[in-house]
């Protein structure tokens, strides 16, 4: 249950200043999910990867953070949040170094796997921090948006920064850039930040550990797979496997005396509902991000610089809209401010499905403003609930819950929504292929809109300009599709949230 908020103490101070501490490794954990991207070419020249090693590189370090998040929130309750902290940012800069200097392959992807374990514990310790720090409800959801923001920042600022530093430096270089702030936290972090620990806390069930990291990385596997390659059999089976191992470690859980999992918190309405909510949100996002950033590129012929630039007013939007959802909190009640926000999301995608009636970069800009608008206090509010609502001693663990939902909405979101954006431009492919277009050249353009561009440059002016056409237009019909489902998935999701959450704080002001 939530805690009154007159009668918790204010943070002072000194917790304030240990806020600004805990963003430094959230900003940097999100940019090691994006620098990378921008040295592929380089790093793929020295190492000479495989096309199956690359996608590792690549997909490991978001992988192993997932699967790890759950074992580490439960970790950081049981030794301490601040020395699982500790611990995390030096595994972290020494990984990074060796990421740095890989030599091989084998090398980068083993480094990539063990910053991703070392970035697990990051997220879980410093919101299970914030809990603790922050006993007001109302500087706990400031707190929170700052949090959040950080990994926004962390995000935008990744490719920018990686791009200066490869000007003058060699591929591993952008591994380096946060090995100087994880020595400034762990310098400064004993003294500003508080240590808290379950004083009642039993070592870590290694079998539900070991059931939580196979489950969820078989799932994700699974879901990016099908975004990769569409639906597969072993993407099928990858995801079956997932949730049978999912199963196995639930009903494991009730017969531990301290359980890696507390299924008793899923009891709470308010809980179970924000993260679902949560869950939701980054699926819609994550999934329309990704045929944004493909519309761009291979619609609009943007350069990749271009592309991020025309970006940044989303990213804008959604920072500005987490520094001034806490003071709009204090006058409006979460749930309210949610089911707005989710309103709002509706509104933006629903602006995208105008993208071939309205000049697409104004719709682009307009749509995707208005939803990361609406979605930033549904991140916020929903983090805070999702905390608020668990036992002080176990805000690592629900911590974990909640990123690992995220993770696991941002993959169903870019494999179900590129199944169905796939499956939309197939068909339209199918039906409106121009005459005369090989049929070996057929087969490579109905998969991808990538793979149109590629081969119809190859072909005759004319008959490679209609296949480019077509091709754009049938993938234009996807983005549309996709931006329907993303619209219609935020109402109903607005309209369950506004019987569940208001329910929960109904029956939490009777009681």
């Amino acid at each position: 249950m939530l805690e009154p908020t007159a009668q918790q103490p204010k943070a002072t101070r000194r917790e304030w200043i240990g806020l600004a501490v805990i963003a430094l490794p959230c900003v940097l954990y999100a940019m090691d999910l994006t620098v990378l991207n921008i040295a592929v070419p380089r790093m793929s020249e020295d190492l000479k990867p495989t096309s199956s090693q690359l996608l590792w590189i690549l997909d490991i370090y978001g992988f192993m953070v997932a699967g790890s998040l759950i074992t580490m929130g439960n970790l950081g309750d049981r030794i301490g949040r601040r020395r699982l902290l500790m611990i995390g940012a030096a595994a972290f800069g020494v990984t990074s170094v060796v990421a740095a200097f890989s030599t091989t392959p084998a090398m980068l992807i083993a480094a990539r796997a063990l910053l991703g374990v070392a970035g697990a514990t990051l997220a879980p310790s410093t919101l299970s921090l914030i809990r603790v720090m922050f006993r007001d409800h109302q500087q706990r959801t400031l707190a929170i948006g700052v949090w959040v923001t950080s990994y926004s920042i962390g995000g935008i600022i990744g490719p920018l920064l990686g791009g200066v530093v490869l000007q003058y430096f060699w591929w591993g270089s952008v591994f380096l850039l946060g090995v100087p702030v994880m020595v400034l936290l762990l310098l400064v972090g004993p003294r500003l930040l508080p240590e808290f620990r379950d004083p009642e806390a039993e070592p870590v069930d290694i079998l539900s550990a070991v059931l939580s990291l196979a489950g969820v990385l078989l799932v994700i596997y699974g879901l990016k797979r099908v975004a990769e390659h569409g639906p597969e059999l072993i993407a099928f089976i990858s995801v079956a496997a997932g949730v049978v191992v999912g199963v196995v470690f639930v009903r494991r859980q009730p017969r531990l005396a301290h359980p890696l999992i507390d299924l008793r918190l899923f009891r709470s309405a308010s809980f179970s509902t924000a993260l679902a909510t949560y869950l939701l949100g980054t699926f819609a996002v994550f999934g329309g991000f990704v045929f944004i950033a493909q519309y761009l590129q291979l619609v609009l012929g943007l350069q990749p610089l271009q592309a991020g630039l025309w970006s940044l007013p989303s990213f804008g939007a959604f920072i500005l809209g987490s520094m001034i959802v806490p003071a709009i909190a204090r006058r409006i009640p979460s749930p309210q401010l949610i089911i707005a926000g989710l309103i709002i999301s509706a509104v933006g995608f629903g602006v995208l499905t105008q993208i071939d009636r309205v000049p697409p970069l104004a719709v682009i800009v307009i749509g995707s403003v208005l939803y990361s608008l609406g979605i930033s206090p549904v991140f916020i509010l929903a983090t805070d609930i999702i905390v608020g609502s668990a036992p002080i001693e176990r805000a690592g663990a629900a911590s974990a819950i909640s990123e690992t939902s995220s993770e696991l909405g941002g993959a169903l979101g870019i494999a179900i929504l590129g199944s169905i954006g796939t499956a939309v431009y197939r068909a339209r492919m199918a039906a409106a292929m121009p005459n005369g277009v090989p049929s070996d050249v057929r087969e490579i353009a109905r998969g991808t809109l990538g793979g149109a561009t590629a081969v119809a440059e190859r072909l005759p002016g004319q008959l490679g300009a209609a296949l480019l056409g077509t091709a754009r237009d049938a993938f234009s019909q996807a983005f549309v599709m996709t931006a329907v489902v993303n619209a219609l998935l935020m109402l109903v999701t607005a309209v369950a949230a506004t019987l569940m959450l208001r329910r929960a704080v109904t029956r939490r002001t009777l009681a």
